[in-house]
């Protein structure tokens, strides 16, 4: 399809031809900003080249912005969770510095693991979406599962022999987000598949895991030697940080509990 090309257009024959132009070129931010940022230049009395700049600068942000939602949306997080939204006073065992700086995601650009590690209600699950959002943001391709979850999946995948793809699936993403670690005992099929994922992403790409143990996880992992093999896939080269056991939710919930009732 071609539009026809015309001197002397009317306003409104002009912003039809823009409307149409935009709709087959598939610029939908520039179509739908384009007459308040019209209106803009007049007023502003912007060059043609700064006229144009500001079109093209609104549907790179835009698309940006979709590209983030898209990469957020794909990760599968359980639930909204920021860094803004964290309150660091009320849990003093993590260092607000450490986490901005983990923000940066220069260990993910390393291929190095990250490990949070503290008593339910202490923040890591909270650390471990927001760190993954903020990736996600970035540019990288993050998934988020639940540990039992993942394991589940890797034995469903070797009963219908599809094992090597699911791993490759895993092995692909830049950062992998691994919740609920050492929560449940898995036996020593889960554990050994699970290992397969790790092994496949060592020195590779990241993992980032929460858990409520501090690597003594002989209660997950029944095998000693496969234990130790894991937690050294998950530490080397890493970051480690501990949450603490004070539970940030239960505290906060006796606090509501114990505030006074409000008048009226």
């Amino acid at each position: 399809m071609t539009l026809p090309r015309q001197r002397g257009l009317t306003e409104q024959a002009a912003d039809t031809a823009i409307d149409t132009a935009c709709r087959l070129l598939r610029l939908p931010s520039i179509r739908n900003e384009f007459p308040e940022i019209a209106d803009r230049a007049v007023k502003d009395q912007m060059t043609y080249r700064g006229f144009l700049a500001e079109l093209l600068m609104a549907e790179c942000d835009d698309r940006a912005r979709r590209r983030s939602e898209r990469r957020i949306k794909a990760a599968g997080f359980p639930r909204e969770k920021s860094l803004r939204a964290f309150d660091f006073e009320a849990n003093p065992n993590i260092d607000a510095a450490t986490i901005h700086t983990l923000a940066s995601c220069e260990w993910i650009k390393k291929s190095q693991p990250l490990c949070l590690i503290g008593d339910s209600g202490t923040g890591k699950s909270h650390m471990l979406i927001a760190l993954g959002t903020e990736a996600a943001m970035k540019g990288y391709r993050v998934r988020y599962t639940l540990a039992t979850k993942l394991v589940n999946e890797l034995v469903e995948a070797a009963d219908e022999k599809q094992l090597n793809k699911t791993i490759a699936r895993y092995g692909r993403v830049d950062l992998l987000c691994i919740d609920e670690l050492g929560y449940i005992e898995l036996d020593r099929h889960g554990a050994e598949l699970l290992f397969q994922v790790l092994t496949e992403r060592e020195e590779k790409n990241s993992v980032a895991i929460a858990s409520n143990e501090s690597f003594g996880w002989t209660k997950t992992f029944t095998d000693p030697r496969l234990c130790v093999a894991i937690v050294d896939r998950l530490t080397f080269n890493g970051t480690i940080i501990e949450t603490g056991t004070d539970s940030y939710r239960l505290a906060s919930t006796r606090a509501k509990a114990g505030a006074p009732a409000k008048a009226g």
